[in-house]
């Protein structure tokens, strides 16, 4: 099935993601680039919320443009297969082999991102239209990218929220992915 018709067939679960769809499926709707980041004011991104081995922690990396422990996840960059990026980003960032745990998309987001210097050139704030997976690690050893993450650990649920230092995230992604993420974890 298409990305976009995957979307469109995903039940939101809370009203973030109720409000969030149909402004992603708009931007999808009128913008051939929305899966290139050359498109400046949005662009398709996918995440994933890596459980480990034994389904008792998440893997947090330490991203070095967000100065926090976050989540893992990219651009597209014309990969309309958002499950193959998500795995991708998990194991460039982490080391690690996934599977995917959870059948199809987990979440939906809209995220903001601030203005930045990537490369030496400035990328304007824009939103990262983002489809999150539940996927599960296949091997404990964990490794950073140092490009883009000074550090990568496992962490239980409360120590990956405690860790983070963006606020946004942690109350409307974080916690949800969590919560969702619980009858998949030990």
């Amino acid at each position: 099935m298409d990305i976009i018709e995957e979307i469109r067939a995903y039940i939101p679960q809370c009203e973030q993601e109720e409000r969030d769809k149909p402004v992603m499926l708009a931007f999808l709707a009128v913008h051939d680039d929305a899966f290139e980041r050359s498109n400046l004011l949005a662009h398709m991104t996918a995440s994933a919320w890596v459980i480990s081995p034994d389904r008792k922690k998440v893997a947090m990396c330490y991203h070095n443009l967000y100065n926090s422990w976050s989540w893992t996840g990219g651009h597209a960059d014309g990969d309309r297969d958002l499950l193959a990026v998500a795995m991708r980003e998990a194991e460039e960032e982490t080391g690690v082999r996934t599977h995917l745990a959870a059948e199809g998309i987990f979440s939906l987001e809209n995220l903001t991102v601030d203005g930045h210097v990537k490369h030496g050139i400035w990328v304007p704030s824009h939103i990262h239209m983002n489809v999150t997976y539940l996927l599960q690690a296949e091997q404990e050893m964990l490794r950073p990218k140092p490009d883009e993450n000074k550090a990568v650990r496992w962490m239980t649920p409360e120590e990956a929220l405690s860790a983070s230092t963006e606020p946004w995230m942690v109350e409307h992604v974080y916690r949800k992915l969590i919560r969702r993420a619980e009858p998949y974890m030990n």
